[in-house]
């Protein structure tokens, strides 16, 4: 919004691949974006996941949130090619990748239907994770890189957090059994 009423570009404080100077990329570059469209399209994605991160995982969403945001950012300034690379889709696939992958991993029903909604409205997302075409017009390399770190913060987290529930039939079998039954006790006389 500034870089257009003020006819100033940003995108110098993105991400440049091992460059001193792209380090900044790392906390600036979701904050940047080279239009209109390419801004709102992530802000509507990154309203819908991280509300649905910060209610279904409240107790962990801030670490998950803080951690796709500089993973994401440190894998592009790794390895990625030399461009400046700006936008938050880094953190829109993080999060779609913890949120598709999180649910099933815990086996919990109610996360596990989250993670089929993620898959089925943002899974057309993994295409753009991979260089399908030469010279992309966007960071292939933010996406592989957010949506990375999602699916191993997934696997890191999965402890943390909401748990499935126990069932019933597993709680009886958690309750103590007496070592030696009535009927097995050998003790009474006839």
């Amino acid at each position: 919004m500034i870089e257009t009423l003020e006819n100033v570009s940003f995108s110098d404080f993105g991400v440049r691949p091992q460059a001193k100077e792209g380090l900044w990329g790392i906390l600036l570059s979701p904050l940047i974006h080279g239009d209109w469209d390419h801004l709102y399209s992530n802000a509507v994605s990154l309203f819908v996941l991280g509300i649905t991160l910060f209610y279904f995982y409240n107790k962990i969403a801030h670490k998950v949130f803080v951690l796709i945001y500089l993973l994401s950012g440190i894998g592009v300034w790794l390895a990625a090619r030399d461009s400046w690379h700006i936008g938050a889709s880094g953190i829109v696939y993080g999060l779609t990748g913890f949120l598709a992958v999180s649910g099933i991993l815990r086996k919990h029903i109610r996360l596990i239907a989250i993670s089929f909604l993620v898959i089925f409205f943002y899974g057309s997302l993994v295409w753009g994770a991979f260089p399908l075409k030469v010279n992309l017009p966007y960071s292939w390399e933010g996406h592989f890189w957010g949506g990375l770190a999602g699916v191993l913060l997934a696997f890191f987290y999965k402890n943390e957090g909401p748990q499935r529930p126990k069932s019933p039939i597993e709680d009886e079998d958690d309750e103590e059994i007496d070592e030696d039954p009535y009927w097995m006790n050998t003790n009474i006389e006839p």
